[in-house]
């Protein structure tokens, strides 16, 4: 089955370049590779006269949720688990001294973002090493969320940052299908086993228990904040929970964020808070591939000398989402 699925990528890929060639005969270089789920150390950021200490980089981009994503060629790593054996990676190494978690991420599913948060809380508690979040773009909702779980929060004065609250997401397509002559019949245990589904709005019973658990989530998020920032001003933080967003400047003035700078001041935060100075700002990637620098998002070989492109991934974000309960900005 691998060997079938091999040769119709390779057929596929050379399909392609025929095509984008015209009449011209392409050549290949096919190069094997072991499939491993092994992760590799590469420096990004060496300070002078570097020591044996290590700050870790560890990425939280595009949609968090517990799943693989999807690309032409496949389905890809489920971040999630890139995440935690990350984490562990780090937890293992005694010459790891610190971890900067950069995000990008608009966020994701209510428990996808919060098992992030409690890994990251975890490692903090067992490993007394020091976590430090560092925004970019898009550091909302989930991102946000589990940007509390660190001992500071970095960001750039342009970061939007913020989208504290819970939205639930569905759709519905029963008016659709009576203009087309089709019916959904549906046989059921209890009342609300099929709350929820598109083929029929919410009843006011179901739109209660909705709301009910909206509350809840949400309830917990705020507490999340609250027990990460410590507001004193209880009127400026009730207006930063409200599900706004904000730049990153304006959410260090309402107390979201401790810092303003890029990612090599949120690494160089790190060192401090950590008392490693000399520390070797470190990135953990599969053997294959190559990343390089801190920005770049995702291993893709490069020339030397040739620029690196960022992308914002979204990952398999969707004008339509899966029904379910997200911590999530949707512009």
């Amino acid at each position: 089955m691998l060997i079938r699925n091999c040769f119709f990528v390779i057929v596929g890929v050379l399909t392609m370049l025929i095509t984008a060639i015209g009449c011209g005969t392409p050549s290949l270089l096919i190069t094997p590779v072991t499939r491993t789920d092994r992760l590799e150390e590469m420096r990004v950021d060496t300070p002078d006269k570097p020591s044996s200490d290590k700050i870790v980089v560890i990425a939280v981009d595009g949609l968090i949720a517990n799943t693989r994503g999807s690309s032409p060629l496949g389905s890809t790593e489920n971040r999630l688990s890139a995440f935690a054996q990350q984490l562990k990676k780090a937890e293992q190494d005694d010459r790891v001294k610190a971890v900067v978690l950069r995000i990008n991420s608009p966020g994701g599913t209510v428990t996808g973002s919060d098992t992030m948060y409690e890994l990251v809380s975890r490692f903090r508690k067992k490993t007394g090493k020091i976590v430090v979040a560092s925004c970019q773009e898009v550091t909302a909702s989930g991102g946000y969320y589990v940007a509390c779980a660190s001992d500071a929060i970095v960001a750039q004065p342009t970061s939007v940052v913020g989208s504290i609250g819970v939205i639930y997401n569905s759709f519905h397509v029963d008016q659709l299908m009576g203009r087309v002559g089709v019916t959904n019949e549906v046989v059921k245990s209890g009342p609300m086993k099929d709350m929820g589904s598109p083929f029929h709005p919410l009843t006011a019973e179901e739109r209660k228990i909705m709301q009910q658990m909206v509350d809840e989530y949400y309830a917990r998020f705020v507490e999340v904040v609250r027990q990460s920032r410590k507001p004193t001003d209880e009127a400026r933080f009730a207006s930063a929970i409200d599900g706004r967003v904000m730049s990153g400047t304006a959410a260090m003035n309402a107390g979201l964020v401790d810092h303003l700078g890029l990612l090599e001041d949120a690494i160089q935060l790190a060192r401090v808070k950590a008392n490693a100075p000399r520390a070797v700002g470190v990135m953990y990637r599969r053997p294959f591939g190559f990343s390089g620098s801190v920005y770049a998002s995702a291993p893709a070989q490069t020339e030397p000398g040739e620029s690196q492109k960022f992308t914002f991934d979204f990952g398999n974000y969707a004008p339509n989402l899966p029904g379910g309960f997200y911590f999530l900005w949707r512009p």
